[in-house]
């Protein structure tokens, strides 16, 4: 933790803005509210996805603090605009958008991550709303506050994660269902974040620097890695995965 340095932190975001763009995703905008500070790590105020009918849904989220429970209203209005049907889950109940429900690429389905931020009980209003089962991942570590934060589906098949944040039957579930598990080292998950990367198009993985087991292991399957600088974010508890939110 630290103070920020506001000119670093810009021309990090910008970088990764681009780099985004240069994996082929196209990057929109949402203004930034005032006094959210955090409100960069978009991830988080709401999930976004495409329900049964295959029309675009997007559930809030009930954020545990109270200084980012005032970014959620900014988000609502984004995607109403954008033709997304907009629900609320039941009044109080723990939810943190896709730093903890994330969808398994190329299948409707979620895994969904609880115990710090996001209560178990949430899974089953989301389920329904999307029409899709929700796969739980129970966290075992206050360090992982988020699923994000172990967990990052690069593909259909393949997942990066830091198996000791998860329970036995969880990783057994993992397992299961991803036929390659790529598992990242404490320092890496931690110091690094590397498994808050993001995947793009089952091909490109952004990931924060200084990560060279996770990388390596990335470039032996084939994958394009994209190594960005995001310490003045890390700063906060984040990195790639938290400053954004895949949009359908």
């Amino acid at each position: 933790m630290g103070s920020v340095d506001r000119d670093l932190a810009g021309k990090q975001w910008e970088n990764l803005k681009g780099v985004f763009e240069g994996c082929g995703a196209r990057v929109d905008l949402i203004d930034p509210a005032t006094d959210c500070e955090d409100m960069v790590f978009c991830a988080n105020q709401t999930l976004v996805g495409l329900d049964q009918n295959g029309d675009r849904l997007c559930i809030l989220s009930q954020m545990k603090h109270s200084s980012r429970q005032r970014e959620v209203s900014a988000f609502s209005n984004w995607f109403s605009e954008r033709g997304y049907q907009v629900k609320e889950l039941p009044s109080g109940t723990g939810f943190e958008g896709s730093g903890d429900a994330i969808w398994h690429p190329g299948r409707a389905l979620l895994w969904g991550g609880s115990g710090y931020r996001t209560e178990a009980r949430a899974y089953e209003p989301v389920s329904a709303l999307f029409g899709v089962p929700v796969i739980r991942l129970p966290l075992r570590s206050e360090r992982f506050y988020h699923l994000d934060t172990c967990f990052c589906a690069l593909d259909e098949h393949t997942v990066l994660i830091h198996a000791k944040s998860l329970t036995e039957d969880g990783l057994a579930l993992v397992h299961a269902v991803f036929s390659d598990v790529i598992e990242c080292d404490y320092r890496e998950a931690t110091e690094g974040m590397a498994c808050n990367a993001c995947g793009i198009g089952g091909k490109h993985v952004v990931i924060q620097k200084g990560n060279p087991k996770t990388v390596s292991a990335l470039l032996q399957r084939g994958f394009a890695v994209h190594e960005v600088e995001t310490s003045e974010y890390l700063k906060s508890g984040g990195s790639v995965f938290c400053m954004k939110m895949y949009v359908f």
